[in-house]
């Protein structure tokens, strides 16, 4: 009878994780089906939307890459992702490295200075970004919001890479040595080999921040040529006489795609290296 009891209260407490689960994915996939819908609708208002019109059409998409500069803004996009993506991870793994392996005079203050300045919101130093970005000629330049972003990734990626690489033994390392290998070369062909989950994690998070972000997009790019996507959707709707929703909806989800794509294909190394990366000193 016991067993009965037991084997019902597990079939119910599977029952309701499963309804959970359920009712999660729900709540997740409604907005996405209906941004994706919204997109496909004949008309440009919100109003004019419906979760199941009568009529689809791929006008707004053409709407978007004919008429609007929305091919401009995505290679902006593009551009700044990227850059941002390969410059962050080349400042993030090296200092990463460093305070994983060597023991120096401040280590310990430098790395509770990095964990304190995740705690604070990006956009608190917006003033001083746009002062600084100023005086060194960088406002609305592609380069002056890299800098932006590659610096503001630095904190939160190097404790992050730092805790996977305390999980790479040392043997292999001070093997190395022995033969006379010098630590680049010990960083290079034997850690960044064996790091790969925690690399691929770094640098995808690097890539979806500038591709996503709004904020600092608009605090520093002024003219039309530069804008990013964000800010080439977000002027899209808004004003008096700006009601292209459905047209706004096109775009979002011509964003979303490589992203989703991304994440798809590099799910495993994602995991492992979030996994990995929460390692504590």
């Amino acid at each position: 009878m016991k067993l009965t009891l037991d084997g019902i209260k597990s079939g119910l407490l599977t029952v309701l994780i499963h309804l959970l689960l359920m009712v999660t994915a729900i709540l997740i996939l409604l907005p996405v089906i209906w941004i994706i819908v919204s997109s496909l609708n004949p008309g440009d208002t919100l109003l004019a939307t419906a979760l199941w019109p009568k009529k689809l059409t791929l006008f707004h998409y053409q709407y978007l890459w004919e008429e609007t500069d929305y091919k401009l803004w995505y290679f902006n996009t593009l551009k700044v992702a990227t850059a941002n993506m390969f410059l962050s991870t080349a400042l993030i793994l090296p200092a990463a490295y460093a305070f994983s392996r060597f023991r120096f005079k401040g280590r310990r203050l430098s790395l509770m200075t990095l964990l304190v300045l995740q705690m604070f919101p990006s956009f608190m130093g917006m003033v001083a970004v746009y002062v600084l970005l100023n005086q060194f000629g960088l406002l609305d330049s592609h380069l002056g919001l890299v800098l932006v972003y590659a610096g503001g990734a630095i904190p939160y990626g190097t404790w992050m890479v730092k805790g996977y690489f305390d999980s790479i033994p040392r043997s292999m390392e001070e093997a190395a040595r022995i033969d006379g290998a010098t630590n680049t070369q010990t960083f290079i062909k034997i850690v960044l080999p064996l790091s790969y989950p925690i690399v691929t994690f770094t640098m995808l998070n690097n890539f979806v921040g500038p591709w996503l972000d709004f904020i600092f997009a608009r605090l520093v790019l002024r003219s039309d040529c530069n804008k990013t996507l964000a800010v080439g959707l977000f002027e899209m709707v808004t004003g008096i006489g700006n009601t292209k929703f459905t047209t706004f909806a096109a775009g979002a989800v011509l964003v979303a795609v490589p992203i989703t794509l991304c994440y798809m294909f590099l799910q495993r190394y994602l995991i492992l290296g979030l996994a990995a990366g929460a390692i504590k000193e």
